[in-house]
């Protein structure tokens, strides 16, 4: 290094966390959303496709509903392994539960967590990208869309009024947070017994910025029988092969 030039930073030591532990109740079946087969492979594993040789990814850890964990470990885990996955825990009650034991196998050394559904299986890398550098720079970051429907408040099984949408944006994942601002506001949120609907909720309660990243109307959660079918004919067209009536 010259005399005056700065020295480059050191590279970001990112983790990627994968809550997998929800009950499923909407999809309906006996198997839960992750595990769900879509063209041979569970979904689970078509999100992790989406993360691979992301610069800095050092370790992702899989939360599994605890009833599933023998599925993953006899069944599931040399693909897991496949697509990355060093470690594999059980999850908890409710979803921030589950985030935090993530966090609690995190490797110490780790600077930017990403947190991110099982169930979203098409986020662009540009966007899981953007929210990492984010997150290295403001603290946490969501990928996120601008609402595009026109929203109404709902009175029973009727509209009481519409909403404006100017501003509204639709949260989605990964979203991304510097490890030690996580850990700080999942500690906080048990002591205060705060119960959040997102993860990056849990940190605006403490007054962190949280910056947005443009995801894509694509990057859906599945939760429904009509998202299988969407995500199937995704992946068809991704692989370039026939859809199953054309097949």
């Amino acid at each position: 290094m010259t005399s005056g030039q700065a020295a480059s930073p050191p590279p970001l030591r990112v983790a990627l966390i994968v809550p997998a532990a929800g009950n499923s109740t909407r999809l309906g079946g006996e198997i839960r959303k992750p595990l769900v087969q879509l063209l041979g492979l569970p979904v689970i594993c078509h999100t992790l496709r989406r993360f691979q040789d992301i610069p800095g990814l050092e370790q992702i850890v899989v939360v599994a509903h605890p009833a599933d964990l023998a599925e993953y470990r006899e069944r599931v885990w040399s693909e897991l392994r496949r697509f990355g996955t060093t470690d594999l825990v059980a999850g908890g009650e409710r979803r921030q539960d589950s985030v935090a034991r993530g966090v609690a196998a995190l490797r110490p050394e780790t600077d930017v967590v990403l947190v991110h559904d099982a169930v979203r299986p098409f986020v662009p890398r540009e966007a899981v990208l953007e929210s990492i550098h984010a997150a290295a720079e403001h603290g946490a970051a969501v990928v996120a869309m601008p609402v595009s429907d026109t929203i109404k408040r709902a009175r029973r099984d009727s509209a009481a009024e519409t909403v404006p949408r100017e501003g509204l944006w639709g949260a989605q994942t990964p979203q991304a947070f510097r490890a030690e601002l996580l850990r700080g506001a999942l500690d906080a949120a048990a002591v205060d017994r705060f119960e959040a609907t997102d993860d990056a909720q849990l940190v605006e309660r403490l007054g962190a910025e949280v910056k947005l990243v443009r995801g894509s109307y694509l990057n859906f959660k599945i939760t429904a029988p009509e998202h299988l079918r969407m995500a199937e004919a995704l992946l068809r067209l991704e692989a370039g092969s026939p859809s199953a009536d054309e097949a």
